[in-house]
């Protein structure tokens, strides 16, 4: 076996065990009284839902070249190893869950956060429903186009060493609390736990990173800030950067704030920053894990990107209950919100609806108002600032 190799399955077994090392309850409980969606919202039709796996998925589009993945040990699969989950991470049906690992730069390092949905209620949480990933297909690597394309001379990420962390709680990565949704219903939100142990992975792997991109696409671009906090907290010397793909419009309302917080159990994992103390349910928000993890960590460079009139945004804000019709606004508006707390955020605004970017070729094409979205990556791996792009014409 290769050296390189045998180095990252012995530090993979040294990770092991991270998911069963939190302290924080997972114990299933009732949900709370806030628990049904709000009235606006009624159980989603698998016509009219979008796709939840717009984001690179594990689930499709790769093929298993060995054995897939044991809840034992890990896995060479082609580039990829997989890592088994292990005690305390799981999906959302209990079944076992995985991450991958792909080697190349020990300086340089992309943790990368899977998108698939989310679910919040009896009615979203049903097994049935189309709005969320419920478990994974064990054994089959991550695609490998987009940032994930090692071969191709303009991706900035084509050297970095991977961690790929994928998506199957319905949480947003954030989720810390086994709900009982109904008799007939409970639901692991354990989202937390899992990311972590991507998070562990890489320090565990390499203790000698000296950039660290913490991204996600979807529901795990929502978390991205966040886990670049949490990792600007162990590795103090490493440059972080933190990239947010298509999750931009999402309000900061405190009524939501507190059931969806509430319904996945977030607040369990809140970080012990200065920032945070005192922090109110109602006052924890996906714009605010940029307030939260910048304010602390000011050094971390923030960007996003999204397309002005995101279809899947657009579908999830109206299952919350919130009106989305002004979807650029809700962008901009989050954006301000962000920056007017003191923490700058890049932001490259597409036009049209599609709905991420990073796992597609898409990201070699993709030119608004003359500025290429690849130069715009490698301006933020090259250590720069990349000035705001808008597009002018949006439709």
């Amino acid at each position: 076996m290769h050296l390189k190799t045998s180095a990252l399955l012995l530090a993979a077994f040294l990770v092991i065990a991270a998911c069963g090392g939190s302290d924080a309850d997972t114990s299933v409980e009732s949900a709370p009284a806030t628990s049904a969606a709000p009235a606006t919202t009624s159980a989603p039709s698998t016509t009219g839902a979008p796709s939840t796996t717009s984001a690179p998925s594990t689930t499709a589009g790769a093929v298993t070249t060995e054995a897939p993945a044991t809840t034992e040990t890990p896995v060479m699969v082609g580039e990829w190893m997989s890592i088994p989950g292990g005690d305390g991470c799981e999906c959302s049906d209990g079944s076992p869950f995985e991450l991958w690992e792909r080697p190349a730069d020990p300086t340089k390092v992309l943790l990368f956060l899977e998108g698939g949905g989310a679910c919040f209620s009896a009615e979203t949480c049903d097994p049935s429903s189309p709005v969320y990933t419920k478990s994974l297909m064990l054994g089959q690597e991550p695609r490998s186009g987009g940032v994930f394309d090692a071969d191709n001379p303009e991706n900035p990420f084509a050297g970095y060493s991977v961690v790929y962390v994928p998506y199957c709680t319905g949480d947003v990565h954030l989720g810390d609390r086994v709900n009982e949704y109904s008799d007939s219903l409970t639901i692991s939100h354990t989202g937390f736990d899992n990311a972590s142990k991507g998070l562990d992975t890489v320090i565990a792997g390499y203790p000698d990173v000296e950039q660290l991109v913490v991204a996600g696409s979807s529901a795990g671009s929502i978390p991205a800030p966040a886990f670049a906090g949490l990792a600007a907290d162990a590795l103090p010397d490493a440059e972080i950067v933190a990239f947010g793909d298509a999750s931009g419009a999402y309000p900061d309302v405190p009524e939501l704030n507190a059931q969806v917080g509430a319904e996945w159990g977030v607040l369990a994992n809140v970080p012990d920053w200065p920032v945070n103390e005192g922090l109110a349910p109602e006052e924890w928000s996906f714009p605010g894990l940029y307030v939260q993890a910048g304010t602390q960590h000011p050094d971390i460079t923030f960007a996003r990107f999204d397309n002005a009139f995101d279809g899947v945004q657009t579908f999830f804000s109206g299952l919350l209950g919130v009106d989305a019709s002004d979807l650029l606004g809700m962008i901009e508006a989050t954006e301000t919100q962000i920056e007017t707390a003191g923490v700058p955020v890049a932001s490259y605004i597409a036009p049209g609806d599609g709905h991420t970017i990073l796992g597609s070729d898409e990201i070699y094409e993709m030119e608004v108002e003359g500025v290429r979205l690849v130069d715009f990556l490698t301006t933020l791996v090259d250590g720069g600032v990349p000035d705001d792009v808008r597009c002018v014409a949006c439709d």
